[in-house]
């Protein structure tokens, strides 16, 4: 169901989550993984546990723009593409100016086209966080980038290894120089690369498809280029920030959960944090079961690239640390834009203060309901959170940015006794 910009979540709180949730792929794996699917015209790719989710429905729309056929089963999760024949290298400003994962698809037309072109480049509004790196690396593989007022143009005769360094170990840059790389020939050396877990599952895409790709993991990646690639059938990984968001929500209702297809692993710090908060995990194969039966204790949190603790984390541990008994700290330092989610939680009853860089929550401020702006993907899912442990009803809007990120979250949540509806924005 795709809901319009006017559409709202309506959170009726004060139940304990209990219950089995079945957590979803990955979004940062799955959309990376049909941008690459255009690399190759051979075959039929087919990408299976691919998210229902706003973001994944837009990079269809964006494959379908240049020429692909796209089929998307979606009660199967499901994903069909056929990239055999592209007929255009321009990613229209329409999708595009609303996902800004757009810049991933310029790999795939710059091999198949010489050019890509975007128009109007969109997304999530996180501040400082630009695409700059992703076009000084194009431009070191041998790519022209002429940047005008509101489309980007790159163009290359041909791509040629080159040796890349990356400011920041950002996973979007690090995925999109590899899939550049794995058709330009010659060795491709790219430095101080992102070690996320679906980095890990990109490149195991690619290795499939045919790509030459060692490092993953190291934070320094050699790939050799290839002649030619090939579709292939892939399993994306399960979503680790979706299910910390379900973990999140037995921690702040004071619940039980089952999360399936979780890993404990890929965690991180998230996993110590909610455990030293009193959260208790045990895991069963491939089931994680989260438990929270006693008072919140206060924690101190600081953003850092994987292993550290999820930038994508932030927003909703700041709700929980809200119900914590004590100060807690809590340090963002990966994107300046995230700190949006203090007004709202303070409209809640929050008692939250900026203290430069970071914010200091003192708790135990119960939540009340109130209306809320979700200002992005993890502000919004970060107040459904706190609207689950408020007393009344909390009103979320908009609820496209968190339809962005989460499948079907009214439903996975009701069916662990929350109370979610999806309302028209003004009711």
């Amino acid at each position: 169901m795709t809901l319009g910009p006017e559409t709202s979540y309506r959170v009726r709180g004060g139940a304990p989550l209990h219950g089995t949730v079945f957590v979803q792929g990955a979004k940062n794996a799955a959309l990376k993984m049909i941008a690459a699917s255009l690399l190759t015209a051979n075959g039929h790719t087919v990408l299976r546990n691919v998210p229902a989710i706003e973001d994944v429905r837009r990079a269809v729309e964006l494959a379908e723009a240049v020429g692909a056929v796209v089929e998307f089963h979606e009660p199967e999760r499901t994903l069909v593409v056929d990239a055999s024949n592209l007929t255009s290298p321009v990613l229209p400003a329409e999708i595009a100016r609303r996902f800004r994962s757009s810049v991933l698809f310029v790999p795939a037309l710059l091999h198949r086209f010489g050019e890509a072109v975007i128009e109007g480049v969109g997304g999530c509004n996180l501040g400082n966080r630009n695409l700059d790196f992703h076009y000084r690396g194009f431009a070191r593989l041998g790519a022209i980038v002429d940047e005008g007022e509101s489309v980007i143009r790159i163009k290359a005769g041909k791509l040629q290894g080159a040796h890349l360094y990356l400011d920041t170990p950002s996973h979007t840059g690090t995925e999109n120089l590899i899939m550049a790389a794995s058709l330009a020939p010659g060795k491709t050396i790219i430095d101080n690369t992102a070690q996320e877990p679906e980095v890990l599952d990109v490149i195991a895409f690619l290795t499939k498809m045919g790509a030459r790709i060692t490092g993953g993991g190291t934070g320094f990646i050699t790939v050799h280029g290839v002649d030619e690639l090939t579709a292939v059938e892939h399993t994306v990984m399960a979503d680790r920030i979706d299910a910390g968001v379900f973990a999140m929500a037995a921690a702040i209702t004071g619940g039980e959960l089952n999360l399936v297809g979780a890993s404990l692993e890929h965690f991180g710090v998230v996993r110590w944090k909610l455990e030293q908060m009193g959260v208790e995990f045990a895991t069963n194969g491939a089931v994680v079961s989260v438990r929270m039966d006693r008072p919140l204790r206060p924690i101190n949190v600081i953003t850092s690239p994987y292993p550290g603790f999820a930038t994508d984390l932030q927003s909703p541990i700041m709700a929980v640390a809200c119900l914590a008994d004590g100060a807690s700290y809590i340090r963002e330092t990966i994107f300046d834009g995230r700190y949006l989610l203090v007004g709202e939680l303070t409209k809640m009853g929050a008692k939250v203060e900026m203290d430069g860089s970071a914010v200091i929550v003192h708790g135990p401020s119960p939540f009340h309901g109130a209306e809320v702006v979700a200002h992005d993907l993890r502000t919004g899912i970060a107040l459904v959170l706190a609207g689950l442990a408020a007393e009344g009803e909390t009103l979320v809007t908009p609820a496209y940015p968190i339809d962005r990120g989460h499948a079907a979250i009214a439903q996975r949540f009701n069916s662990l006794g929350a109370d979610i509806t999806a309302v028209p924005a003004d009711a």
